[in-house]
């Protein structure tokens, strides 16, 4: 895979990773063997950074990536804590102190490692002091049992306050083509040279139905999703798109969007699309 790194921290990745919730969904198959030759088609696809979640599956996915790649040889996993899944359709932000420190635990248990290279915190949670969760990533960090530490759909304030506890070396918030409300965290986030990773990297339904994109695409011989990623990666140099797929067939389309060059007129062409936010 032919595309400019960026460093996360001490770590050093290619800008398109992938996003492993769908290789469990709420609750994983029996039978995991397609979802492993999924997780390790990844890796023979270049691909050197995944992200993943205790929520997912409620701690499967973990246990499906180690399953399938641990030692991981080269390739980064970053995992989350804070936001519980009590439901398909719910999701519980949780930032007591107590409660990501007994959940990083069990994320190295179930990652197989003795320290977690990038621990993100999944959601802020309003009832409990931002300090306090900021608090607890940072004392897991001093301790050895976590290398970085991210955030996950936050503001610029939030940001900056939290880089007065801990060193933020990630960012995750939803964006894409269509949904660009967080352009603001974007822009700081690429003059302090923090990792930006787009979660929902292809909108759903806005894309198959704009003229333009389709057109683009056609033009570059690629798929409105491939012009979507390549969009991003062209965005900031330090965007890190996560599509995520239980398809190999999709996986190996998601990948090959690295390749693209978009020129300044298409840039400017897709500029004209009408994002949400």
């Amino acid at each position: 895979m032919n595309n400019t790194r960026l460093k996360i921290g001490e770590l050093d990745v290619h800008r398109l990773g992938f996003g492993a919730m769908r290789l469990t969904g709420y609750r994983p198959a029996a039978d995991r063997t397609e979802a492993i030759q999924v997780a390790r088609r990844v890796v023979e696809l270049g691909v050197d950074f995944i992200d993943t979640a205790d929520a997912y599956g409620i701690g499967a996915n973990e246990e499906l990536l180690a399953q399938a790649l641990h030692p991981y040889d080269n390739v980064l996993i970053a995992t989350k804590v804070g936001h519980t899944r009590p439901s398909p359709a719910e999701w519980t932000p949780c930032g007591r102190p107590e409660y990501l420190r007994q959940a990083a635990e069990q994320c190295l248990r179930r990652l197989q490692v003795e320290r977690i290279d990038l621990l993100q915190l999944h959601r802020v949670d309003p009832a409990v002091p931002f300090a306090d969760q900021l608090g607890a990533l940072a004392r897991l960090v001093a301790e050895g049992k976590v290398r970085h530490v991210g955030l996950s759909e936050v503001s610029v304030q939030q940001l900056r306050e939290a880089r007065q506890y801990v060193d933020v070396v990630s960012v995750q918030n939803r964006y894409n083509l269509t949904d660009r409300r967080h352009e603001d965290v974007l822009d700081y986030c690429t003059a302090e040279g923090i990792a930006f990773i787009p979660w929902v990297p292809i909108a759903h339904g806005e894309h198959a139905g704009s003229q333009l994109l389709g057109m683009i695409a056609a033009e570059l011989g690629a798929t409105a999703a491939q012009l979507s990623l390549a969009w991003l990666l062209q965005r900031s140099p330090v965007v890190v798109p996560i599509p995520g797929t239980s398809s190999i067939g999709h996986l190996e389309e998601n990948v090959a969007a690295a390749g693209l060059e978009l020129t300044s007129d298409h840039l400017a062409r897709l500029a004209a699309l009408s994002p949400v936010g």
